[in-house]
């Protein structure tokens, strides 16, 4: 299942306010006495756009990455062992949602995959008892001209990175 708009308030662990253009997918793990397979992105998923690249981050615990924004390029995130904190910031002008934070928590125990439209700020920290591997299917390989980046305690983005304990 796809989920968008205000639909995704109602995935769990998504918190804040929706943003335009994101899309969360709810993923497949098939596990037997030999392993587990972990589905991501097939070309005929309805998220799927194109394909650029696809790398793997591994984000240790408490670690921060982001923030950063990209001009051209759709990301879409998974994780395969452990778990982040995916924090997204709408600052489009044009947006309707311009101004939204979203907190999407993803991982082994929250298996989806979020596509990130371009414009959108992004990061991530590692949380849980031990380090992640995030895997992003880009829709470009990378281009060190289209994303910008900011440091992750700036004051441009109203966002606190640490721990909330609701």
């Amino acid at each position: 299942m796809i989920y968008q708009g205000n639909e995704l308030l109602k995935v769990p662990g998504v918190k804040g306010k929706y943003i335009e253009g994101i899309k969360i997918k709810q993923l497949k793990k098939i596990p037997d006495e030999r392993g587990t397979i972990y589905h991501m992105l097939r070309c005929n998923d309805e998220v799927f756009n194109k394909f650029g690249e696809i790398y793997f981050s591994k984000v240790y615990l408490g670690a921060i990455k982001g923030w950063h924004i990209h001009s051209e390029m759709t990301l879409n995130y998974s994780v395969i062992e452990g778990m982040i904190k995916l924090v997204l910031y709408d600052d489009r002008k044009e947006s309707t949602t311009r101004g939204n934070l979203m907190e999407v928590f993803i991982g082994e125990d929250n298996y989806f995959l979020v596509s990130i439209p371009p414009n959108i700020w992004n990061g991530f920290k590692g949380i849980g008892n031990k380090p992640a591997i995030v895997a992003n299917c880009s829709t470009l390989p990378h281009d060190p001209n289209e994303i910008k980046r900011l440091n992750p305690f700036t004051k441009k983005i109203p966002y606190n990175w640490d721990l909330k304990n609701e």
